[in-house]
Parts: structure tokens; sequence; C-alpha cells
């Protein structure tokens, strides 16, 4: 199966503009969606997550089903293989590797998150459980893996709006400790985009957002990937 698809950081992105011809899963013609509920959900993540579902799909006064300005983005444990014209990229893409936040087998046991983007009002929403894997100071979240999930959610979002992207800088400011299997929101909105540069804002909150937890700005640089796989630029 080819499609016009690249991915960010466990989210798959589809833009509007030819890109690259790209095989997205390699060694499965039936993709995991790691984003999809599973037995290792907390009430209040499975809550949050049909929330945000619902308003992705709707159905109109003849009952048919038509597209909100909601997306929920599928998650998977790796990137492309192969690129147009069977340029092999397995010097580049290790048979083994895994996207970081998905190389974990166990659920529950470090990242569960699922993200849903809102392409009018530029921002993107991640729902995510903090597992017991992931501990910093006895008994909380490590610093690290809360820049992590910032990274993954900002970038995604400034992926969808731009395209291809790397992080130039990620400033991060930590305002109160999250406890180990807590689930929190994380918040991405594009604050705006100079040329090639994008700028996005970033907060994760509890679940109610009644607590701040992180504030963070980030800035991505859009990337011509072409070269990489073997395309023309």
């Amino acid at each position: 199966m080819f499609v016009k698809v690249t991915q960010y950081a466990g989210f798959a992105s589809i833009f509007p503009l030819g890109f690259i011809m790209m095989s997205l899963w390699p060694f499965s013609a039936k993709p995991q969606d790691f984003s999809q509920p599973n037995s290792s959900w907390s009430p209040e993540m499975l809550r949050l997550y049909e929330h945000y579902n619902a308003l992705c799909e709707a159905e109109n006064e003849k009952g048919e089903e038509k597209r909100e300005t909601w997306r929920k983005l599928p998650s998977y444990n790796r990137t492309i293989k192969y690129a147009t014209g069977g340029v092999h990229l397995s010097k580049l893409v290790q048979a083994k590797a895994r996207l970081f936040t998905r190389c974990i087998e166990e659920e529950g046991a470090a990242f569960e998150y699922v993200a849903f983007l809102n392409k009018v009002e530029k921002t993107c929403v991640c729902v995510f459980q903090a597992g017991h894997l992931l501990e910093g100071a006895p008994g909380h979240l490590h610093g690290g893996a809360i820049a992590t999930m910032i990274d993954t959610v900002t970038g995604t979002l400034a992926g969808y709006l731009s395209g291809p992207v790397m992080t130039a800088y990620l400033n991060t400011n930590y305002r109160s400790p999250v406890p180990l299997g807590s689930v929190l929101l994380i918040h991405s909105v594009l604050d705006r985009i100079e040329g090639k540069k994008i700028f996005v804002n970033c907060k994760v909150t509890s679940s109610d957002e009644s607590k701040l937890h992180t504030e963070a700005t980030a800035l991505f640089v859009s990337i011509n990937m072409g070269p990489l796989f073997g395309t023309q630029s």
C-alpha cells in the first residue's frame, strides 16, 4: 500500500501537497495503531479519549457522517523503510529501529497517549498517561519524559502545518511535579510561521485543566527530505 504520507514522532500526518511516495508499513499489511484504547488505560484516560473522539465525527440531519474540524491521529511504532523507485533505506532505518515513545511492548508501562488535531484552530491536543517506567524523582514522572511528549505533540502540529520539520529548540518550564500514573492534557497551538520557522506554544495540565504542570515554547524548521530518500529535491 502506497500513500502520500510522512510520519512525525509516532503520529502519521497526511499533507495536501505532493511529498514522497512511501510505504508506511514495511512489515505488515495491517499496521497497529498504538493510540487505540487498551486495558491499561484508566477511566480518566478513556473519558478524555471518548470526549475528543466524539468531536472528530458527527452526523448531519440525514444521518450521514461528515468530517469535522477535529481528527484523531494514528500512531505507529516506526517510520518508513522504502521510498519510491525501490530505494532501500535499511542502512538508514535499521530493521529493529522503533520510535522512542512506542518502543516498550508492555501496555501502560511507559508512554500511553493519543492525539487529536484541529486544523481550523491550528492546535493539537494529546491525552497522555504516564507509566511506571518513566520515573524520575521517586513516584513522579521524569522531566525528560515530559519534554519528550512536548516535543512529540508540538512537532506533530508543526509537521502537519508545514511538512517535514526538525526541532531547533525546546524551551521548557516545569511548574509542578507529576505523579506516576497521572493522566495529563498536552495542548499545543501555533504561535506563528516565519518562512521556514514554525513557532509553537505548549502547556501540560492535569486532566481537568485545573493544575499547570509545564509550559513550553518550541521552534521547528522546515526541511527538504528529498535527498535523504533518493528523490528529487
